[in-house]
């Protein structure tokens, strides 16, 4: 694999398709019940016991204000890295994990849909969809990475 190309791993939010570089997944959960905290932003759906230490898990859904998605026995976890944590992102489902050449990845116009151009990486055009390629450090800002 040279510089012009990325693997990226595509999921479903909202009958959207989403995706993240694979460098920044560690690796995917069947979703399960988190233990519920007291006092955090709505899209916080609790913490889970992984590999022995807590992590929280946010739900992408109600990240980008879509309230009107449950959480299903389908839904997966997906446990991704950023700077010195890791979180856990519910996604309605995995799709799969493909190669990008990079010239396939074009600058998001300024507004998509409301989401932030904080997490917005750019989208990518394949097999006459477009994915949305998020940046998952950037999905929690600062505050909220401290306040988890």
């Amino acid at each position: 694999m040279d510089n012009s190309e990325l693997k990226i791993l595509i999921f479903k939010v909202n009958n959207e398709y989403y995706s993240t570089d694979i460098m920044e997944v560690e690796r995917i959960l069947g979703y399960e019940p988190t233990t519920k905290l007291p006092d955090v932003p709505s899209f916080v759906d609790g913490v889970i016991n992984y590999e022995g230490k807590i992590l929280p898990v946010i739900s992408l859904a109600r990240r980008f204000k879509f309230n009107n998605k449950d959480i299903d026995p389908n839904s997966k976890v997906i446990v991704t890295k950023y700077e010195n944590g890791k979180i856990g992102i519910i996604v309605d489902a995995v799709s799969e994990v493909k190669d990008i050449k990079l010239d396939e990845l074009e600058e998001p116009p300024k507004v998509v849909n409301g989401i932030s151009k904080g997490y917005l990486k750019g989208l990518v055009k394949s097999d006459n969809k477009i994915i949305i390629f998020l940046n998952m450090a950037k999905i929690l800002t600062e505050e909220e990475k401290k306040l988890l």
